[in-house]
């Protein structure tokens, strides 16, 4: 089967092109793709679902103020990114969001909430010019292939996306399958689309 028909078949076991869904294509629904290129950048696609959904994007904008919400709207009351990532001295991160998301107000929280570096902007690019990006290590935080396995699949704030709180949708599938494709496209050549 070719990666259009692998995709297209995906695509209709979501639900058709339009329809968004919280599942996730396992890494071996790629295994049809002979060309392990083809293979890598088409498990890329399907983690670019998560890298490209708002609890992502929000904190990864292309700005110096960070989006909330499922809709990807500033935040509000306005707050910017300061030199660390945690906010501007008279309004860090912290001041506002807590230990752990705050539900009845549907605020969401943790230990350490900061945006990401503001080389790491992923709102509003292309699945193909995040995968360049995260396979910079310029641009990554200086992180080797490995280290973003960790990062995702470890890491407690990225590990919030699929426990965002009240209020947001959570990041498509699980932490874990998410995990799985990435250790999967890295496995298949780490091929951007």
């Amino acid at each position: 089967m070719g990666l259009a028909g692998l995709l297209a078949g995906t695509l209709a076991s979501r639900g058709g092109r339009d329809g968004p869904s919280s599942a996730l294509a396992s890494p071996e629904s790629f295994a049809g793709i002979a060309d392990s290129r083809a293979r890598s950048a088409a498990t890329f696609t399907e983690l670019g679902r998560v890298l490209t959904h708002p609890r992502c994007t929000n904190c990864h904008p292309a700005g110096d103020r960070p989006r909330q919400g499922d809709e990807a709207r500033p935040h509000q009351p306005p707050v910017f990114r300061g030199a660390d990532g945690h906010g501007l001295p008279a309004l860090r991160c912290a001041r506002c969001h807590g230990p752990a998301n705050f539900d009845p107000v549907g605020l969401p929280g943790h230990p350490v909430w900061h945006l990401a570096p503001a080389e790491m902007a992923w709102e509003g690019r292309s699945v193909a010019a995040i995968c360049a990006q995260i396979t910079d290590p310029a641009r990554n935080g200086g992180r080797s292939l490995q280290d973003l396995v960790a990062h995702i699949g470890d890491d407690s704030l990225v590990v919030w996306a699929w426990a965002p709180g009240r209020g947001r949708s959570p990041a498509p599938g699980t932490q874990k399958q998410t995990e799985a494709l990435v250790e999967a496209w890295i496995a298949s050549g780490a091929a951007c689309p």
